[in-house]
């Protein structure tokens, strides 16, 4: 959180970001329209492109980088440079991969991958930039979580996996850092996301859902925003968000 609206606004560092009409994509544009650089991260390039062009013509200050959250020099190399454009003030893992089969058919390599994705993932974006938040002593570290976070759906074996471990990290994280001015949350996206993945893998869903029966991205930015820069005598661990006729 900014304690001082007057101070020089930190980079916003977003991994995980694919189409422009992704999450990642949205919380980088809310930063960006609040007057923070923002870096973006991700491994497709022509993706990344493509919402940087965007940022860019909205009068954003970005950057892009191609980067695999489950290498740690990748992730080493990325926080680095990202320092070097502007301290960061916010990190977020925003990883979203899923590939859903019967357990029995659950491969070691999907298991793995999903691993590496989520949990690995977000364990090296942490360890690489808490010790920025320490030195400045503040930041805020923000984990894209899941319905799988919380429960573990059929056939949903590696990624439910992954996420709950993401939740606990989070969780760990919190109250060791929490009590050093870092803010660590974890926001729990249950629903189908309206964003490209989705509507992409599942064209008739948005129509079967019917008026906002499916997650806005922007509105699940703003969620974003507001984490960061609550005031730290009320900080919010885990937020989770569903559309209004979602069963839960």
């Amino acid at each position: 959180m900014v304690d001082n609206e007057s101070e020089e606004k930190g980079t916003v560092l977003v991994s995980g970001v694919g189409a422009s009409n992704g999450l990642g994509a949205a919380i980088a544009r809310k930063f960006a329209a609040g007057g923070y650089p923002v870096v973006i991260a991700g491994r497709s390039e022509e993706k990344l492109q493509s919402t940087l062009s965007e940022l860019v013509a909205d009068g954003a200050i970005a950057k892009m980088h191609l980067a695999d959250v489950g290498d740690v020099n990748s992730v080493v190399k990325l926080v680095e440079e990202t320092e070097s454009m502007s301290p960061i003030e916010l990190a977020v893992h925003n990883a979203g991969g899923n590939n859903p089969a019967p357990f029995l058919e659950v491969t070691q390599e999907s298991f793995t991958t999903h691993w590496r994705e989520h949990t690995l993932g977000a364990f090296l974006l942490a360890q690489t930039v808490l010790p920025y938040f320490l030195e400045r002593e503040r930041g805020t570290l923000i984990f894209t979580g899941a319905s799988g976070s919380l429960r573990g759906k059929a056939k949903f074996s590696p990624f439910s996996a992954a996420k709950g471990g993401v939740r606990n990290l989070a969780q760990s994280l919190s109250r060791e850092f929490g009590p050093k001015n870092i803010h660590v949350g974890h926001v729990i996206v249950d629903g189908g996301i309206d964003g490209e993945r989705l509507n992409r893998r599942a064209p008739k869903l948005k129509s079967e859902r019917g008026v906002d029966g499916m997650l806005n991205i922007d509105a699940i930015a703003d969620a974003y925003w507001v984490l960061h820069h609550q005031h730290r005598s009320a900080w919010t661990l885990e937020l989770d968000l569903r559309p209004w006729s979602e069963n839960f």
